[in-house]
């Protein structure tokens, strides 16, 4: 996959793809990140690409012309625009998996309020957002969806099957992990664990996921408790 950050800090980035999972994709030519600077698109003599909002209010507002020129740099055909906001679909495993099936993903980087709203009808596919908060700028929010996606992305990770495990997937919580040693400051491995049981340790899985689930996302443990019952009804059905 073919990734472009558009953002006004290229150096930002620098750091993270430079350590673990992420570097040895790129290594490995499993994705290529390319840099844009938006800035290096403004037609101002002083490389501006800000200006005060029309109708008044905070802040100030990316202006269009850097980032359609940026835009339309390295977009073609085959080319997806993300622009990363709070107003965006909530990122979720579902959108990751279609995410990691694209050829080139375009990721815009929102900086001060955001960007002018021409920008987002004309030239971008589509609107993320990685939580119910606002952060500095779409720096972070890309590095979270990229490092997030490239999970999905065949060969990345070391074990395939991982990403299909983890938390998010088949709509609960992951079970509870643990490792050596089996007694830590007089805490024990729960003992099935150790059992070599396989259903019964599954069993204990789940439960636990789903124990965890209900106290701290009840939203996500009523949704689950849904679909089991809609899978219930079609098997009935059938």
């Amino acid at each position: 996959m073919l990734i472009d950050i558009l953002s006004l800090f290229p150096e930002f980035f620098s750091s993270p793809f430079n350590v673990s999972i992420i570097k040895r994709a790129i290594e490995n030519n499993i994705l290529k990140i390319r840099q844009v600077d938006i800035r290096d698109f403004s037609k101002d003599k002083h490389k501006k690409v800000d200006e005060r909002p029309f109708g008044g209010g905070p802040g100030m507002v990316m202006t269009p012309q850097p980032l359609f020129d940026a835009i339309r740099s390295v977009k073609d055909k085959k080319s997806h625009v993300i622009y990363l906001s709070p107003q965006g679909k909530p990122l979720s495993s579902a959108i990751l998996k279609r995410l990691a099936k694209l050829e080139h993903m375009v990721l815009v980087c929102g900086h001060y309020e955001g960007i002018d709203q021409r920008v987002i009808e004309s030239e971008v596919d589509e609107e993320i957002s990685i939580g119910d908060y606002v952060l500095t700028n779409g720096c972070i929010a890309s590095l979270a969806l990229i490092d997030a996606v490239s999970r999905f992305i065949p060969n990345v990770l070391g074990n395939e099957s991982a990403a299909l495990l983890d938390t998010f997937e088949n709509s609960r919580f992951e079970g509870p992990q643990y490792t050596r040693p089996e007694i830590f400051e007089d805490m024990n491995v729960p003992e099935v664990l150790l059992s070599g049981n396989h259903s019964k340790i599954e069993d204990f899985k789940t439960k636990s996921a789903i124990e965890k689930m209900k106290k701290v996302r009840p939203d996500m443990y009523f949704k689950y408790l849904l679909q089991l019952k809609q899978k219930k009804h079609l098997l009935k059905k059938s």
